[in-house]
């Protein structure tokens, strides 16, 4: 079953020191929770761009590791991103990542479309697991950014 995860965060500072820090794919671990014990394999570029394919690892459970590859599907600088899940956990994620100047900074804008798939033990996961847990996460990278760029 396909489900939603919307998030907006107002991001205080100069809008293009923003865009370079979220353009950066090897900023990604600042905004992920311990936890997680997410690594990015291989060195990315500085800068992302359409077409690029990033591959991580991420720790989803003590001791358990799973891969996760994204492309990033669009990019137009200073304004958007979409990065989509190639392989991993997920059987769809679809990550928009959108970024509008407002007065003294940018209003940031995540919306996440995503299926966990499996059937009915995918929804019984999603909603015991799965749905709280993205939650936390974007609550550690809302926390992350504020004091990142604090008013």
């Amino acid at each position: 079953m396909i489900r939603h995860l919307h998030r907006e965060q107002f991001v205080a500072g100069d809008p293009a020191r923003i865009w370079d820090f979220f353009c950066a794919p090897g900023n990604l671990d600042t905004l992920t929770p311990p936890q997680l014990r997410f690594r990015i394999v291989g060195d990315p570029p500085a800068r992302m761009y359409a077409g690029q394919m990033i591959e991580y690892r991420v720790g989803i459970l003590p001791g358990v590791w799973t891969r996760w590859l994204t492309e990033i599907t669009h990019v137009r600088a200073g304004e958007y991103f979409v990065d989509e899940q190639r392989i991993g956990p997920y059987r769809l994620w679809h990550h928009e990542h959108r970024f509008a100047p407002v007065v003294g900074g940018l209003q940031m804008t995540d919306h996440v479309t995503y299926d966990v798939g499996w059937g009915p033990a995918g929804a019984l996961a999603e909603r015991l697991w799965v749905r709280g847990q993205l939650r936390r996460i974007f609550d550690y990278r809302h926390d992350r950014i504020a004091a990142l760029f604090p008013t």
